[in-house]
């Protein structure tokens, strides 16, 4: 299927459908008329997969309590298995209604009032927010910026973790926003420095899906699992097929005594069975989405190049990190306007509704996330606008 087919087929308008991203610009940006590319869910019909099995059920009329078969656990360990080379036990497994949600059971399952939790900013925002709506210290790291290219800085890392006496690290893999698929060796070299000061390590892997010339590894795969005792991940297909408001996701916790004291904290908190239509949509998607998550990607990666290319040819001072991983390309604008000037001048000026770059750490004032998972016709109006207000 070509780019153009896959958006005539999926494509649909979202205005008026109780859309956070479509329908609260007045609320959240003050303009109702801004073209929405802020937050990262997609505007393209779910594969027909999900759309048949969840008409099935409500054909069948009846929502009640639930649990996950034995196919749903078939379903997910052979794509876990298939992509990522990542064996999972059912036993490892625990559901939540999205990963926002489990890092905050999991911040207080496995760390008291005051303890610090270490972040490598920019990093998606509600790393921050769970940290300190949670009491506990937050801890921030900056990447390394190269012209756009962000890695990690281990010694400052190393030496936060020292100081702080950091408890529990929140990883982003691949990295939201800025693009990353984290190589072997950085993850290594990282988790290394988690595993010798006794630091848990919570991964969020939600991303793992959207790669462009890069394979993720999760953490718990590498060095044969060796890590797998400091590590839970995190991860959902709620990002990969667009089913966010279905509200379910996996914690998987692969060593034993991590997983009790998961259970325990569960049991004096919440006591509820997965969600049904969530459940339904996730293994139809691991069992016949393909297909459409291959059309998806391509109809991304080629709205990053329309961006890229434009930049580049247009408004070469602009920089664009390169997209390894997600659907969400980080720009900085600090080249060409006054950093304090960057809202009005994307908001009022080119008309646009993104993600700004102090949203995911203070020192990024000046940069913007774009949500490429549109039409690209949205994509090369949102560029155009920027360059044309720019000249």
């Amino acid at each position: 299927m070509t780019i153009e087919e896959f958006v005539r087929d999926y494509y649909v308008e979202r205005q008026d459908s109780q859309s956070l991203k479509w329908d609260l610009l007045e609320e959240r940006f003050g303009n109702p008329d801004l073209l929405p590319l802020w937050v990262a869910d997609m505007d393209f019909k779910v594969s027909p997969a999900i759309t048949q099995v969840l008409a099935d059920r409500v054909q069948h009329g009846v929502y009640g309590y639930s649990y996950a078969t034995s196919t749903y656990y078939e379903a997910l360990s052979q794509w876990l298995s298939r992509h990522y080379n990542f064996e999972i036990e059912k036993d490892w497994l625990r559901f939540s209604t999205g990963v926002v949600q489990a890092i905050y059971h999991l911040i207080h399952a496995f760390t008291a009032e005051d303890d610090a939790i270490l972040i490598q900013t920019p990093v998606y925002y509600p790393f921050a927010n769970a940290i300190r709506d949670s009491g506990r210290q937050l801890i921030n790291v900056d990447l390394k910026n190269e012209n756009g290219y962000f890695t990690i800085d281990f010694d400052r890392f190393e030496e936060a973790v020292i100081q702080h006496q950091v408890k529990m690290y929140l990883h982003c893999s691949p990295h939201n926003p800025v693009g990353r698929v984290w190589t072997e060796e950085e993850s290594v070299r990282l988790l290394e420095i988690c595993r010798k000061h006794k630091v848990l390590v919570i991964s969020d892997e939600i991303h793992q899906d959207f790669t462009y010339g890069h394979h993720h590894i999760p953490t718990a795969v590498l060095e044969g699992g060796r890590y797998r005792d400091q590590t839970i991940t995190l991860n959902s297909a709620s990002k990969s097929f667009n089913i966010a408001g279905l509200t379910h996701c996996h914690i998987i916790i692969s060593e034993a005594s991590l997983r009790h004291q998961y259970d325990a904290f569960a049991k004096t908190i919440f006591q509820t069975e997965p969600n049904l239509m969530g459940m339904l949509a996730t293994e139809a998607a691991f069992q016949a989405g393909q297909a459409w998550l291959d059309g998806v990607k391509e109809v991304i990666y080629h709205n990053y190049r329309e961006v890229l290319t434009a930049f580049e040819q247009r408004a070469p001072e602009v920089i664009v990190s390169p997209l390894e991983g997600s659907y969400l390309v980080f720009i900085d604008l600090r080249q060409v306007i006054d950093p304090s000037e960057v809202k009005t001048f994307i908001q009022d000026r080119c008309g646009l509704a993104v993600d700004y770059g102090e949203w995911f750490g203070e020192n990024y004032v000046g940069f913007i996330r774009l949500n490429l998972a549109t039409k690209p016709d949205y994509i090369q109006q949102a560029v155009d606008q920027i360059i044309r207000h720019l000249n």
